[in-house]
């Protein structure tokens, strides 16, 4: 790899320290290139670690949401132990009460984005982890292509691996005011850049604010938890029928829309704040549940008890078991918006600005992270600015 020459000259200036700036630093770094990442904040606080952890293959979009995930996930094996990032757990099982569900499930284990599932019976399911509620179950997809990373410790080791390994120069508690390729200017002095990528998360006042108002984009704020250990372990990461509602690789089937009219008639409330189940386990044993979903330009800072009620509800029933003591709640926060999964902008040639807009940061940054480099590095002569694509 190529040091940093003394004049600060870099090949690329990453703007945005969260999971879609690292990845696109390893990208960039993985050919050599000199890379420097540029962060107002001193350490991760963002949505990148306010989140899961969770590396969701199955149930992505059709199009190209599914094979950047699971581009994605092969990168994070790739890393994960280099950068000594644990995976927590591996695996997906979608636990469903409801026939309806059940019907989701059998549709998709017909489709040709099944691969790694599995469809178990309930007797199979309870004998491989009794702790399931038994009353009502209905059956279970498994998924083997999943993996699961504590974000809050992940993020960080793979900022020190890239720092280390691979020699990104990273500038912590800096802001960039302003972008002229190949100058950007920031509270810290000028830097040289010859291409730039911004990744503002969901911070549309910054750089190329009048662009990003012309979007339609949103904000999306939800309600988390840490229980404690419940004295066992679970196979994988564990979601419910309304992830089946909610995931956009299983709404779109035919079946899911008699599962719909189900899940408004008997949780129109889960409904209403976005609420489904998903439960990964951390190596101490404790549980990250969640989440709701609201969404506008400015999220109420306040976690409601009684949507904390409705996802723990839902672990109940699931579970069977009362929910072990909350240790934490917190409010999470992305960039949203209605009409795309992924906004990726050419403001100017040497520049690209994108914004993972579906919650999926996790799941399709590494990927993302390939295509920006190698729209600003490979072609012989830069695309002209671009309108906004997925």
């Amino acid at each position: 790899m190529r040091a940093v020459d003394s004049s600060g000259h870099f090949d690329l200036a990453v703007v945005g320290a969260g999971i879609v700036g690292l990845a696109t630093a390893l990208a960039a770094a993985r050919r050599g290139l000199r890379v420097a990442v540029i962060d107002r904040d001193a350490r991760a606080n963002g949505a990148s670690v306010r989140n899961f952890g969770f590396v969701c293959v199955t149930g992505q979009e059709r199009g190209v949401t599914w094979p950047r995930a699971r581009r994605s996930r092969e990168v994070w094996r790739e890393v994960a132990g280099a950068a000594g990032i644990g995976v927590v757990h591996d695996g997906m099982w979608m636990v469903v009460r409801r026939p309806e569900a059940r019907a989701v499930i059998e549709e998709f284990m017909r489709g040709d984005m099944a691969q790694g599932c599995r469809l178990l019976e309930p007797a199979e399911a309870q004998r491989r982890f009794p702790q399931l509620a038994a009353r009502g179950l209905a059956a279970v997809l498994e998924s083997t292509t999943e993996l699961r990373v504590d974000s809050r410790t992940a993020i960080p080791l793979l900022a020190l691996w890239l720092a280390s390994a691979h020699r990104v120069h990273f500038m912590r508690s800096t802001v960039v005011t302003g972008v002229e390729p190949p100058w950007l200017a920031t509270s810290a002095g000028r830097l040289r850049a010859e291409r730039v990528v911004v990744c503002p998360g969901d911070d549309y006042t910054g750089l190329y604010a009048d662009r990003l108002a012309r979007q339609a984009l949103t904000r999306c704020r939800l309600q988390m938890l840490r229980l404690a250990d419940p004295g066992f372990r679970i196979p994988a990461a564990l979601m419910s029928d309304l992830g089946l509602a909610r995931y956009a690789g299983y709404a779109q089937l035919a079946a899911s829309a008699t599962l719909r009219r189900r899940l408004a008639a008997e949780q129109p409330q889960h409904l209403e704040h976005g609420v489904h189940l998903i439960v990964v386990q951390n190596a101490d044993g404790s549980l990250v549940v969640g989440d709701s979903h609201h969404y506008s330009m400015t999220p109420e800072p306040f976690a409601r008890a009684d949507i904390d009620a409705l996802i723990l509800g839902e672990f109940r029933a699931a579970f069977g078991i009362d929910p072990p003591a909350v240790l934490e709640r917190w409010i999470g926060s992305y960039a949203a918006a209605a009409d795309r999964t992924v906004l990726i902008d050419a403001p100017e040639p040497a520049v690209r600005i994108a914004i993972v807009t579906s919650g999926t940061g996790a799941s399709t940054a590494f990927a993302i992270g390939e295509e920006l480099v190698a729209s600003l590095f490979d072609s012989g002569t830069m695309p002209a600015p671009t309108a906004p694509v997925v």
